[in-house]
């Protein structure tokens, strides 16, 4: 195949690709994890997480992974939320740090299938493998594919 050749199923490749994006929503969430977690914890977290995409209609993907670069995030008590919330600009109270090292990222075919996938026996089960490994708390994000 000569260089045009390949620059053009390059091309396409990527264009269908970015088609099939649209709509979608990805579902990513970053974690601590538990400091005694034992390696048949995290294997059957893997297995679990592997598995969502053949129970859960909607759901296309997974992946998981340790964070290239943890994420620092600052947390507070439910008060002093309450307060930063309301508006209020300068508010004391306690202030924790945590850092997330883990992350999961879920390719839904869109918000529906999200809300869907939050009500799934699948996800409750999930949900109990996922807790072995993880301290309360996650930072989540879900991003919509632009149409």
């Amino acid at each position: 195949m000569n260089r045009l050749s390949r620059v053009l199923v390059l091309v396409l490749a990527s264009v269908t690709w970015m088609a099939a994006a649209e709509g979608k929503l990805m579902h990513c969430f970053y974690f601590t994890a538990v400091e005694n977690a034992s390696e048949a914890d995290w294997q059957a977290f893997f297995k679990a997480t592997d598995e969502l995409p053949k129970k859960i209609p909607g759901l296309y993907r997974v992946w998981y992974g340790k964070l290239l670069r943890p994420l620092q995030v600052l947390t507070t008590d439910k008060e002093v939320m309450q307060k930063l919330r309301s508006g209020e600009k300068e508010v004391t109270g306690p202030v924790r740090a945590l850092s997330r090292q883990w992350g999961v990222c879920m390719e839904m075919q869109d918000e529906n299938a999200l809300k869907a996938y939050a009500d799934h026996p699948a996800h409750r089960e999930w949900e109990q493998v996922y807790f072995k490994v993880r301290q309360p708390g996650t930072t989540t994000v879900d991003i919509v594919a632009l149409k």
